[in-house]
C-alpha cells in the first residue's frame, strides 16, 4: 500500500507539472499556436501543437511515468492486444435556437462505426487496442456553446456543465464551431490539470452524412480521437528526425490539402519516402485517409496506459 501511495504522489506531481505547461499553451492567441497551426483558418484541426521544447518535456515526463508505473505494477507496461480496450463514449450534441446541429441517432451510430473500423484497422491500417461504445447521449440548446471554439469561455462553460466520467471515458461534443475549424481535442497528459476540459469536439456536419464535403465521412472524429489518445499531426516538427515521435510515419514538411498522391516534401528521411497523406493524422480529405501505422498504435497504447488508467 505504501508503494502505491508513493507512486500516486509522484505521479500527481509529474502530471501537475505537465498540466501547467499545457494550460499555458492552450491560449489560441499566442504565437506558438499561430505558428504551429498556420493553416488552421482554412483547414480543419484546432488542436494545439506543442513547441519542440514542450514536446521534449512531455516525452521525458511520459517516460518517467511509465517507469514509475512499471515499478509499481510490472504488468502495466505490457502492450495490449487488438480490441482489448473498450472506451465508453459520452456524446454531447449542442444545437442553437434554430435547431441547427441536431444530428440524428443514426449519424451518431455511424460515427462510432467509422471510429471502430479505423481503430480496428478495417480500412487498411494497423489494428489498435481500442474499441468504442456509446454509453450516453444528451442534447443541449445553447447559441453560445453552438459556436464555441478552442480556448473560449463558451468552451469552458460547455465542458464544465456536460463532462462525464473519468480519464478513461471519451467525452465527444458536436457543435457548429467557428473559425472554419472542423474539430479539436485535448491530449491525455492534459487531463490531470483540468479534467472537465478533457475530450473531443467535432463540427456536427463532419459526421457521416453531414454536409461538410469533402470532410463528411467521419474521419474528423478519427483524427481528433487520435490526438485524445496521444498522437501528434504527421507533420508535427516538419522535416526533422523526431517529427511526430513515431518512427514509421514519414517526415512531412507541412500539412496536406486534398489528396496529392506522390507528394514528397522532405528528404531528411531519405528519397522515395513519400508524405503520409493517407494517414488519419494528416489534413487530407476524408476519402484520402485510411490508416494508422503500427508505431502510432504503440504510441496510443503507451499514452493511454500512462495517462488514462
Amino acid at each position: 500500500m505504501k508503494r502505491k501511495l508513493i507512486f500516486a504522489s509522484a505521479l500527481t506531481s509529474l502530471i501537475a507539472t505537465l498540466a501547467i505547461g499545457a494550460a499555458r499553451a492552450q491560449n489560441p492567441s499566442d504565437a506558438a499556436f499561430d505558428n504551429a497551426n498556420d493553416n488552421a483558418a482554412f483547414l480543419q484541426c484546432g488542436t494545439k501543437e506543442p513547441t519542440e521544447h514542450e514536446k521534449r518535456l512531455i516525452e521525458n515526463n511520459s517516460r518517467k511515468m511509465r517507469e514509475m508505473r512499471a515499478a509499481s505494477d510490472p504488468s502495466a507496461g505490457a502492450e495490449r492486444t487488438s480490441g482489448s480496450v473498450t472506451v465508453n463514449v459520452y456524446v454531447h450534441v449542442i444545437t442553437n435556437r434554430k435547431n441547427q446541429g441536431n444530428i440524428t441517432q443514426t449519424m451518431i451510430d455511424n460515427q462510432i462505426r467509422v471510429l471502430n473500423d479505423a481503430y480496428a484497422g478495417a480500412t487498411g491500417g494497423a489494428s489498435t487496442p481500442f474499441r468504442f461504445q456509446v454509453v450516453g447521449v444528451d442534447r443541449t440548446q445553447n447559441d453560445q456553446w453552438f459556436t464555441a471554439v478552442i480556448g473560449s469561455r463558451a468552451e469552458r462553460q460547455m465542458k464544465n456543465a456536460l463532462h462525464k466520467g473519468t480519464a478513461k471515458d471519451l467525452n465527444f461534443y458536436t457543435n457548429g464551431m467557428g473559425q472554419s475549424l472542423l474539430g479539436w481535442a485535448t491530449f491525455p497528459w492534459e487531463y490531470a490539470g483540468n479534467p472537465t476540459m478533457d475530450g473531443v469536439v467535432c463540427h456536427y456536419a463532419s459526421l457521416p452524412g453531414g454536409t461538410l464535403s469533402p470532410y463528411n465521412l467521419g474521419d474528423t472524429a478519427t483524427h481528433e480521437v487520435g490526438h485524445w489518445m496521444g498522437l501528434y499531426h504527421t507533420f508535427q516538427g516538419g522535416c526533422t528526425l523526431t517529427n511526430d515521435e513515431v518512427a514509421d510515419t514519414n517526415a512531412q514538411a507541412s500539412s496536406t490539402s486534398g489528396c496529392p498522391t506522390g507528394r514528397d516534401s522532405c528528404q531528411v528521411d531519405g528519397p522515395g519516402r513519400l508524405d503520409p497523406i493517407e494517414n488519419f493524422m494528416d489534413y487530407s480529405t476524408d476519402s484520402c485517409m485510411f490508416l494508422f501505422t503500427p508505431g502510432q498504435s504503440v504510441r496510443m497504447d503507451e499514452k493511454h496506459a500512462t495517462y488514462r488508467f
